[in-house]
């Protein structure tokens, strides 16, 4: 009896190269055209990012697409609802970032603040900048991504496997796209206004459409820290 043996060849070199390429590619554009994205190319997406692997193959995730009519009026509501309420998240927001962590979230943010002309301690024009989430940064498209509840922590984790995948499809047919945890933290509200049930955590939305090259805030780019510093070897 002979065993099939790996066909290996079908995992080359260039492949690895065309996927870091891609990986390169993608940012967290803050600046869009108004133009939609075709529903063909839309189902696309979701057809390659349903693809995503998941505990015990349960698939957790939910999404919710909105058109660009839908979107504008989603936008207005959440704009509203976040200027005069307090966040009420379904997943607890980090505790605390410190060290390391702090060190590049406040380099991301700096890059941010400097692309847009936003000056250090101006709180006014960063609190204008911070309103941008909840406009969708002008995107065509917005979408929800919630969670089975009882699933908990892995629901959650197969969950930004789906987005990374939904963004990294997205790209790869050309369309720009953002992960906001912005959005999820006004969760109550977002549960009212999609008839989300309270068996489902809201996870995070995504902002997605053709990017505006001459947006300010899309030409930064943010750092990786170097392999060394996130594996360790054991022989």
């Amino acid at each position: 009896m002979t065993t099939a043996k790996p066909d290996h060849d079908r995992f080359t070199t260039t492949a690895a190269d065309g996927f870091d390429a891609l990986l390169r590619e993608r940012y967290s554009c803050r600046g869009f055209l108004g133009d939609p994205v075709p529903r063909e190319t839309i189902t696309r997406i979701l057809e390659i990012a349903q693809r995503t692997p998941s505990w015990c193959n349960s698939q957790p995730w939910q999404v919710i697409v909105a058109s660009a009519a839908a979107t504008d009026r989603l936008r207005d509501a959440l704009l509203r609802h976040a200027r005069e309420n307090e966040r009420a998240p379904d997943i607890a927001p980090p505790q605390e970032y410190r060290g390391v962590y702090q060190e590049r979230r406040r380099e991301c943010g700096l890059q941010l603040y400097e692309s847009v002309g936003v000056a250090r301690g101006d709180r006014v024009a960063s609190a204008r900048q911070g309103e941008e989430n909840y406009r969708f940064f002008g995107a065509p498209h917005a979408a929800v991504v919630t969670t089975e509840a009882l699933l908990g922590t892995y629901g959650v984790l197969d969950c930004g496997a789906y987005v990374n995948n939904f963004m990294l499809a997205a790209r790869a047919l050309g369309v720009a796209s953002i992960a906001q945890a912005a959005v999820a933290m006004h969760s109550k509200f977002l549960h009212e206004y999609f008839d989300i049930g309270d068996d489902r955590l809201v996870v995070c939305g995504i902002a997605f459409g053709y990017e505006d090259p001459d947006h300010p805030a899309n030409r930064f780019r943010t750092s990786r820290a170097a392999v060394d510093r996130a594996a360790t070897w054991i022989d």
